[in-house]
């Protein structure tokens, strides 16, 4: 069975949808690759064939354990390719993805076992996100939540940021919404955007763009409500 480049990044899209908590299905994966329906539609019918993917009766894809494999190997050579980027050669972190799609697919094993001793394993990415691929849920037990969900005057710390998408990177940018900066929610308004505080000036920022950016150390706005309701209780003689 010969891996091309087309399969290995049909593989790697469908891993990282599972992981946004995304469905992956064909309209997905046409958006996020910018390819067209049919040829998705072909592209599947070659990944079953290989028995690299499964798909449910709704159309989900699941990836075998061989596709799974394939899938693993790119995602981390496209990690570290973005570390590399970033920490040796110093480009701009919201760059780092786009030309690791293009280089991920030259990399030598002997180059990528070379690029591990330089750089050492563990380490997130210039955005935060880690080369096993968090699932929302893995994100959560550790005390992360979703910028959008944070509490009005709850400060707190970006920890990742949905890479996929080089304009709304360049658009962070320009905020200072980046891995490792200080926020806090002002205000979450009527006309679905919400409104930061970030390098101390309040900014204003849809609901859709909030939801890409993770942060820790804020309390939800549900655990907001829960705790000002404890507030209330009476206390105990």
């Amino acid at each position: 069975m010969k891996i091309t480049i087309s399969k290995e990044n049909y593989l790697k899209a469908i891993a990282e949808a599972h992981a946004e908590g995304e469905p992956a299905i064909a309209a997905t994966l046409a958006r996020w690759l910018n390819v067209s329906a049919p040829a998705v539609t072909m592209s599947i019918r070659r990944l079953k064939r290989d028995n690299l993917i499964v798909v449910d009766g709704e159309g989900v894809i699941s990836l075998t354990a061989g596709g799974l494999e394939i899938a693993n190997r790119v995602l981390t050579r496209h990690h570290l390719i973005e570390r590399m980027l970033a920490e040796i050669f110093g480009m701009e972190w919201y760059k780092v993805h786009d030309e690791a799609e293009q280089l991920e697919h030259a990399v030598s094993a002997e180059f990528e076992r070379r690029l591990q001793e330089k750089l050492g394993s563990g380490d997130a990415c210039p955005h935060g996100n880690r080369v096993d691929l968090d699932t929302p849920e893995d994100r959560r037990s550790r005390g992360w939540i979703r910028l959008d969900e944070a509490a009005p005057a709850q400060g707190a710390t970006i920890v990742s940021v949905f890479e996929r998408d080089r304009r709304l990177l360049e658009f962070f940018d320009e905020l200072g919404i980046r891995p490792g900066a200080s926020v806090e929610l002002v205000s979450a308004n009527y006309d679905d955007t919400v409104t930061l505080r970030v390098n101390g000036r309040n900014i204003p920022l849809g609901r859709s763009a909030a939801a890409k950016v993770w942060i820790r150390g804020a309390a939800s706005a549900d655990e907001s409500k829960q705790l000002s309701l404890v507030d209330l209780l009476p206390a105990k003689p």
